[in-house]
């Protein structure tokens, strides 16, 4: 792996160079960003898949939506698509991505839509809905012609971003300079034993400034759910076989579960965003025992959905939920800066060059 890298390395520098000086023509007003005058959120990294975005985006809805009227915005990684498409619950995955789908399947009271063009996207968006008092923005840090009034940068704990290289040598989309956009910074994926010490080096390796702010978070995993059925938590005891199946960035952490609190007897994984067959699912039943149980990750179960299976498989198949926990009980403090940013906005659809 390591004269892997560096056999890459070259083409990594030419990928550092285009992205500098594409950033520098936003700083100095080449290119310009534009501004909505209404709450825009941002939830972005500057590494390729696996920071935890989903899950915390979910978490940024289900605050929201009770108290404003809330939108979500992505460029619908995966898609067979193009261009403009809202969201509803009978879409699928090859025609929005699987991540809108997963939110827009645990929130269908909030719209939902995916566009490439970010710019276009919102201003559709806001027109189809107008209603719309906060709009969040999934995975646009690098979007940089909208200028998002709340910028949260996801980095993944085990994953440091000071420690990697860029494209292709290593997963760095972005420079590391750019931290210094976002207000919010979320280390993600933390063990529950880290101290505050570790976080305080973490916070200096990062190179916080005064005017960000920090916080670390891990996640708890849910009793599994019928992936074709009414979502209700299913209760598996500790001999329940299980089988793993993941198309998702790191699916470790989704397989030591299993394997921690049932009798995991096989697993398969995919790549990131991986379009499942039916052929690959009845593949699997084909060499599992009746009394085994599919299980998957809650984005993979998007995918799954549109697939034509049996009853008696789809009977079978189940996801493992998972939500976001802050470490350090800080989750009053994030829930009223976010709170208190929308509130003090003003709620129209105006929009203006910066």
């Amino acid at each position: 792996m390591q004269k892997l890298r560096l056999l890459l390395l070259p083409f990594s520098w030419l990928y550092w160079l285009a992205v500098k000086i594409r950033n520098l023509l936003f700083n100095i007003n080449v290119l310009h960003s534009f501004e909505f005058d209404l709450p825009t959120i941002c939830v972005g990294n500057i590494t390729v898949g696996g920071t935890g975005k989903t899950p915390h985006t979910d978490y940024l809805i289900n605050l929201l939506k009770n108290n404003y009227k809330t939108a979500l915005l992505s460029r619908g990684y995966g898609r067979k698509t193009k261009g403009f498409r809202i969201v509803v619950q009978t879409s699928l995955t090859v025609e929005v991505g699987d991540e809108p789908l997963q939110l827009k399947l645990k929130h269908p009271d909030v719209a939902c839509a995916v566009h490439e063009d970010r710019l276009s996207g919102v201003v559709e968006l806001v027109g189809d809905f107008p209603d719309t008092q906060v709009v969040v923005l999934d995975d646009a840090f690098q979007h940089r012609w909208i200028k998002a009034g709340l910028n949260i940068l996801m980095v993944d704990y085990y994953r440091p971003v000071y420690s990697d290289f860029f494209l292709p040598a290593g997963n760095l989309r972005d420079s590391i300079s750019e931290i210094k956009r976002a207000n919010i910074i979320i280390v993600s994926k933390c063990p529950e034993s880290l101290t505050i010490q570790e976080q305080q080096l973490i916070a200096k390796r990062l190179k916080i400034k005064q005017n960000q702010d920090i916080y670390f978070t891990s996640v708890n995993y849910g009793k599994p759910k019928a992936v074709f059925g009414n979502y209700e938590d299913c209760f598996f005891n500790p001999n329940t076989t299980i089988f793993a199946l993941a198309g998702i960035a790191n699916p470790k952490p989704f397989i030591l579960q299993l394997e921690k609190n049932y009798k995991l007897v096989g697993k398969k994984t995919f790549a990131d965003h991986h379009n499942f067959t039916v052929k690959e699912i009845l593949s699997i039943f084909e060499v599992a025992s009746n009394d085994v149980k599919l299980v998957t990750t809650e984005k993979d179960a998007a995918r799954i959905r549109g697939l034509n299976l049996p009853s008696d498989i789809k009977s079978r198949i189940y996801y493992l939920p998972l939500e976001v926990y802050f470490i350090n009980n800080d989750e009053n403090r994030f829930n009223s800066q976010i709170l208190n940013y929308v509130g003090e906005n003003k709620q129209n659809s105006n929009l203006y060059q910066e």
